[in-house]
């Protein structure tokens, strides 16, 4: 049965634009791809934008006087200004440039932490965040001899916000938080607690890797002093993403990394580093990345203009619906209109990758894993989840794809369980041990 929901945006043009969408699944089905919170797909306009400059105007940045060098320069730096744009930052100078969300989030805890962070400070995560938004922390507390405190999740998938206000009042130096979970679909209070965070003189780091796709982003109206988003997470390229930083804490932070491109004088027993943002961005930077962020940023802005949010919203809320009518399905996280973008779940007594191989035989492409939130998951007391995510390029029917794709997959589980039974505990598919996990 097709849904009776009915939307504004238009998931079929905008559709059109991705040739990797263009694709048949080996089965000979339209491609689903509901993968999109580990990496969405590019449009035409982003990969006509990094062609052009490979092809009409690519030379090293920063260096050369000659005209080639001379016009990528000035599209690089054009970038940084429409990303810029894009975050509502007061200052290009506080967009910085970096290899993604992970290399952003490691910049901030070394050239913020090593000099801000000591024996018996506190830095404050959750137990929602990805791996790339707690190990950097560890690692800082491990070479300065600070403690990092965690954060619970409730049951219901939101943060216990009555407790992490008590941790706050203790004055840690750092609160590292996902603006949007990328297992549970939910949005946190940013602007509401870094105005908690203020009272007490903590300093803000906000994930925005998942968020970024989703709401525009307006780093003066969240009030935190970092926000990081990786470019291939909203329609860009991978291999760049993004510190935006306050500039008075980035002036006074000391380079992360050494070489060409972050001095301003080298000399033979020393040397200066150069202004914001160029002391963050050694060696030759990410140039033709950047250009493609920027036409993401550019198509993004459209989006959101366009209505995409409301159109992922109903993909979300209808999807789960479904998903919480069949048997043996449990959801991780909030109730339909609680959540964004995804959806988790597990089916009793089959294994995550089991599910999702099912479903990419029908031509549905789901994660599998543990989604980099191993905490996360010993949390809900799992090894394993699949994740359905969406994008403005999916469609309600895919949703439905997705639904009976795991209900065939639940029956055919079923009764291979029996006929294992009857065979006398022949190992067969959805029994995998949970030592078999990966993350995907």
């Amino acid at each position: 049965m097709k849904s009776q929901i009915a939307s504004a945006w238009d998931a079929e043009r905008a559709r059109v634009a991705f040739p990797v969408l263009q694709r048949l699944h080996p089965n000979g089905s339209p491609l689903a791809y509901l993968d999109n919170a580990a990496t969405t797909h590019k449009p035409q306009v982003v990969l006509e934008a990094m062609d052009q400059c490979y092809r009409a105007y690519y030379a090293n940045v920063h260096r050369g006087i000659h005209f080639l060098s001379e016009e990528s320069s000035a599209a690089y730096e054009d970038a940084r200004m429409e990303v810029g744009n894009f975050l509502h930052a007061d200052r290009v100078e506080e967009v910085v440039f970096t290899s993604g969300c992970t290399g952003a989030i490691n910049l901030v805890a070394h050239s913020w932490g090593n000099s801000h962070v000591g024996p018996g400070d506190t830095l404050v995560v959750t137990e929602m965040e990805h791996h790339a938004n707690l190990v950097p922390w560890f690692q800082l507390a491990q070479r300065t001899g600070a403690r990092t405190v965690m954060v619970p999740v409730l049951e219901d998938g939101h943060l216990d916000l009555e407790r992490l206000e008590k941790i706050l009042a203790t004055g840690p130096k750092m609160l590292a938080i996902s603006a949007l979970s990328n297992v549970l679909g939910v949005a946190n209070p940013i602007s509401e607690l870094v105005q908690k965070a203020r009272q007490f003189g903590v300093t803000v780091l906000v994930d925005a890797a998942q968020a970024v796709a989703h709401h525009p982003i307006d780093v003066r109206h969240w009030g935190a002093d970092f926000v990081v988003f990786s470019a291939h997470k909203m329609m860009g390229p991978t291999g760049i993403g993004v510190l935006w930083g306050r500039h008075e804490l980035l002036q006074r932070m000391q380079p992360f990394l050494g070489g060409g491109g972050m001095i301003d004088e080298v000399f033979r027993d020393g040397f200066t580093a150069g202004e914001v943002p160029s002391r963050f961005e050694a060696g030759t930077p990410p140039i033709v990345e950047a250009i493609g962020l920027a036409a993401a940023c550019r198509e993004m802005r459209r989006w959101f203009a366009e209505g995409v949010e409301v159109h992922v919203q109903q993909l979300v809320d209808d999807a789960w619906r479904r998903l919480s009518s069949l048997d043996g399905v449990s959801i991780l996280g909030p109730e339909s209109g609680l959540r964004h973008s995804l959806i988790s779940f597990t089916v009793q007594g089959v294994h995550a990758h089991d599910v999702a191989q099912m479903l990419d035989r029908v031509g549905v492409a789901v994660r599998a894993g543990h989604h980099c939130a191993m905490p996360l998951h010993e949390r809900y007391k799992i090894a394993a989840s699949c994740r359905a995510s969406f994008f403005g390029y999916n469609r309600f029917e895919e949703v439905e794809r997705l639904v009976e794709g795991l209900r065939e997959a639940i029956v055919r589980f079923r009764d291979r369980r029996r006929s294992g039974r009857q065979r006398n505990g022949r190992h067969e598919l959805g029994t995998r041990p949970v030592d078999d996990v990966q993350d995907s």
